[in-house]
């Protein structure tokens, strides 16, 4: 499992999906929501669009590895869309808030945590203004939110400063083929050696 967070514009979704053309085993987590759907969200493959009473029977019910509330909206991921993906021996990779990756990481799930981090506050400032989504009262709480979850990004395992988008992706994919290199995922490769004859 490869959790991936940052702030809002530092282009975590961005790296999250270019991975998906990289890596043909890995999978992209799509959260459930409260969130409404905006124009060019598509159900099932950005997010599962639900109703506040819908999420919180699935809280109630404990279907979520990890839930959060974002902005007045809840994400959260389905314990059913990681459970598919370990099934099937998938790799899956979560764009999620530092809430819920606190979640998973007390919860002891074996992951890399990654956190994406803008060149400069003021680089950031300028994204969110470009994608013109939010008004100036948001943008505002937005910068606050994420000089929190950058103070948040110390207990990551890996830091990406998305400084150029390209770089940035073959860092991720640097990540992502590391992970796999490590000893404990290898453990059967050097037990079947150890009993070759």
């Amino acid at each position: 499992m490869f959790v991936v967070s940052g702030a809002s514009g530092t282009g975590k979704s961005t790296l999250c999906r270019a991975m998906l053309k990289v890596f043909p085993n890995l999978r992209f987590s799509i959260s459930h929501t409260t969130r409404p759907q905006r124009p060019g969200d598509r159900e099932g493959i950005d997010y599962f669009f639900v109703s506040s009473q819908e999420f919180q029977a699935m809280i109630d019910r404990q279907e979520f590895v990890e839930w959060a509330e974002i902005y007045g909206h809840r994400y959260g991921t389905s314990k059913a869309m990681w459970e598919t993906a370990r099934a099937k021996g998938q790799d899956l990779i979560l764009d999620i808030d530092v809430q819920g990756a606190r979640q998973l990481r007390a919860q002891n799930i074996a992951a890399a945590f990654v956190f994406i981090l803008p060149p400069s506050l003021a680089e950031l400032k300028r994204r969110l203004m470009n994608r013109k989504t939010e008004g100036k009262e948001a943008l505002g709480e937005r910068i606050m939110k994420a000089r929190a979850e950058i103070a948040d990004s110390r207990w990551y395992d890996y830091l990406i400063i998305n400084d150029d988008l390209q770089a940035a992706k073959d860092r991720l994919k640097a990540i992502i083929l590391a992970e796999h290199c490590r000893r404990e995922r290898q453990a059967e490769a050097v037990d079947k050696l150890l009993v070759e004859k």
